[in-house]
């Protein structure tokens, strides 16, 4: 069977790359190497801040391309693709149903995502443990309204059942805004015309690479649109339903590190494993 004429490479990272231990795992970095000799850009795609992924990558950071903050801020080379802000007045408005749902009892609290830094006023321990997965470079503030940065996503965090504790309340702000549960505990809060799909496009005009050329992983709500701007769109086996009904092929789990797996196939490296599915919906 012949090789695919991959130019580009999009991948989620919590529950799709990294491991159940939230590692990137050691056989991605010989692929790396091998991906960037060949000229296939390789984009990690992720609710993470940029600060952080390019702390996760960083022996490799300048070769690769970034997708951060859920498709609101994109770079390639260190320069910027597209990035998308929110007008303060809806920052505002988020944060008072935010508040008021921690006055009703909910365990909740708050990110704003700028650019270059991501800012929270929770300081308990527990949460900033949360938070410190995702943002790399974060401040603590004493009143979230008074920062000046311009917002580029609004992150919420809950340690109960964020679709049924916060989401709804969080819902009037559809359609005018992205609302989207970006995993079992968060929801994030983006411009309506921003996701990680049109950021892969952006790429994709960016770098002269088509659909046919990408390749997108995911396993969750977020990673949707991703996953249509790619023909070789894999859900990994750990995948939410809805991923695994849009994806067109499988992958095993993040756990059997099937994102390597299915990466090693595609370059046609051989992997000793038949687990790939390349079951069409």
């Amino acid at each position: 069977m012949s090789l695919p004429d991959l130019r580009l490479v999009a991948v989620d990272m919590d529950g799709t790359l990294l491991d159940e231990h939230g590692h990137v795992p050691d056989r991605l970095w010989h692929l790396l190497h091998m991906m960037h000799e060949r000229g296939i850009a390789f984009v990690p795609a992720s609710g993470r801040q940029y600060a952080t992924l390019r702390n996760t990558f960083d022996a490799v950071a300048d070769e690769l391309s970034f997708i951060a903050e859920n498709g609101t801020y994109v770079v390639h080379d260190g320069h910027e693709v597209s990035s998308s802000t929110l007008e303060p007045s809806f920052v505002r408005s988020v944060l008072d149903d935010v508040r008021r749902l921690a006055r009703e009892g909910v365990d909740v609290g708050v990110v704003l995502c700028g650019k270059d830094v991501a800012y929270t006023d929770r300081d308990d321990e527990p949460f900033l443990e949360e938070t410190a997965k995702y943002y790399f470079s974060r401040e603590t503030v004493r009143d979230l309204a008074d920062h000046n940065d311009d917002v580029i996503k609004i992150a919420v965090f809950e340690f109960g059942d964020i679709e049924r504790d916060v989401e709804p309340a969080l819902a009037r702000h559809r359609p005018d805004h992205q609302v989207v549960v970006s995993g079992g505990h968060w929801v994030d809060i983006m411009a309506a015309d921003v996701n990680k799909g049109t950021a892969l496009r952006a790429l994709q005009r960016a770098l002269d690479v088509t659909p046919a050329q990408t390749a997108a992983f995911g396993d969750y709500l977020n990673d949707l649109e991703m996953l249509e701007a790619a023909d070789l769109s894999y859900a990994v086996a750990n995948a939410h339903p809805e991923i695994a009904r849009v994806a067109r092929f499988r992958a095993p789990s993040n756990a059997e590190q099937g994102v390597i797996t299915v990466l090693e196939q595609l370059l046609g490296l051989e992997t000793g494993t038949d687990r790939i599915s390349a079951a069409r919906r």
